[in-house]
């Protein structure tokens, strides 16, 4: 007979929320339907399911926004930020609720609370760390902050529609 403190052991392992060390792009893109240009994500990392991951967007000189936003002193622009947020939740969110899922449009809702403390250049690392707040059915809420170099960017709270 199983002690009890084996039977809390195996019931928190039994419990523990499902982790994914990364993704590539790859596995992005067959999770949610952009495309380049408007893909804003290259990688996720640090990804519990139905919880919270951090996505990559690594910021070049390439970049089409920066042909025009602005072109002496490129700044990658606040909203597309916050898309790259967004993109890192809506493929949280069908990692979360698997393949039946993959592809599925997910649209805005609100944004909420959006900051923008820092401007984004060509050669950052943009990490976007988003974490669920609430999901009800196919709406589901997340806070996110965008990093670069362990220091915070812009913000928001947002949520999202999941198309079926």
């Amino acid at each position: 007979m199983e002690s009890t403190a084996q039977q809390v052991t195996a019931n928190e392992a039994a419990n523990a929320p499902v982790t994914i060390e990364s993704i590539d792009v790859i596995r992005i893109m067959a999770a949610i339907p952009h495309r380049y240009p408007f893909l804003m994500i290259d990688r996720m990392t640090d990804i519990v399911l139905g919880e919270s991951a951090i996505g990559v967007k690594n910021v070049t000189i390439n970049e089409p926004f920066f042909q025009g936003h602005f072109p002496a002193q490129p700044v990658m622009p606040g909203v597309l930020i916050i898309e790259a947020m967004a993109q890192t939740a809506a493929a949280l969110v069908v990692l979360t609720l698997g393949e039946a899922f993959e592809g599925k449009l997910v649209y805005f809702m609100t944004i909420e609370n959006a900051k923008f403390r820092r401007p984004v250049g060509p050669g950052d690392r943009l990490t976007l760390h988003v974490e669920k707040e609430r999901a009800r059915a196919n709406v589901w809420r997340f806070k996110g902050v965008g990093k670069v170099d362990g220091v915070a960017v812009a913000e928001a709270s947002f949520s999202a529609m999941i198309m079926g």
